[in-house]
Formats: C-alpha cells, sequence, structure tokens
C-alpha cells in the first residue's frame, strides 16, 4: 500500500506529469527539462528526485550531463503509469508542450561547454 501511495504522490503533480511525459519520449538532462517547463533548474531536481524516489525514472551518466529516463520495465510492469501515460500524452495541453522539445538543443542551453 505504501508503494502506491507513494506512486500517486509523485504523479501528483502536474510538472512531475510532463517530465513524465517528456521523458516516454526521449533521455533529457535538467537544464532541457527546465528550458521545456520553463521552471528553473533547483525546481525541476527537486521534482526529479521526488519521481526518483518513487522508483519512476533512473539516470546515466552522458559525459558531462545525466540523463534521465523511464526504464522500459516501468512501462511495461505498472499499469498505473502505462494508463496515465497513454492519457497525458493524448491530452492536447501535452501534445502542445511536447512540441517543445524539437527546438532543444542541450548544448546551447546548459552552462557549459563542451571541448
Amino acid at each position: 500500500m505504501d508503494q502506491i501511495e507513494s506512486l500517486l504522490k509523485a504523479l501528483a503533480d502536474q510538472n512531475r506529469l510532463k517530465i513524465m511525459a517528456a521523458l516516454s519520449k526521449k533521455k533529457l538532462c535538467v537544464c532541457e527539462l527546465a528550458a521545456l517547463l520553463k521552471i528553473t533548474q533547483p525546481s525541476v531536481s527537486k521534482h526529479l528526485k521526488k519521481l526518483r524516489e518513487s522508483h519512476l525514472i533512473d539516470s546515466e551518466q552522458d559525459g558531462f550531463w545525466t540523463n534521465y529516463y523511464i526504464p522500459e520495465k516501468t512501462i511495461k510492469n505498472n499499469k498505473l503509469v502505462k494508463v496515465m501515460l497513454e492519457q497525458v500524452l493524448h491530452e492536447k495541453d501535452t501534445v502542445k508542450f511536447l512540441k517543445g522539445m524539437k527546438c532543444l538543443k542541450r548544448e546551447s542551453i546548459c552552462n557549459t561547454k563542451v571541448t
């Protein structure tokens, strides 16, 4: 019961739902999510922490960047997540929000120069 409560609490936030929708499409770093959501990086980090604590997302290092993603097993094995994503991804606001992903260029929005 605690796991379900944790999961529902993690998903009970519009920004976290948007993060889940975006990560269902591709791996993203904090900078990209902040630009997409139009919120600060510390705010995105707090949302990511909540999602990680609920075992909804994971991360991997890619050079300078930490990429966040939804593990395939989460979508396959968690019916609630699968149904939530199917619903959220078909909402007009989400479709419009996700179009912003096409413009994301990590190298231009992150505050670091890659050499």
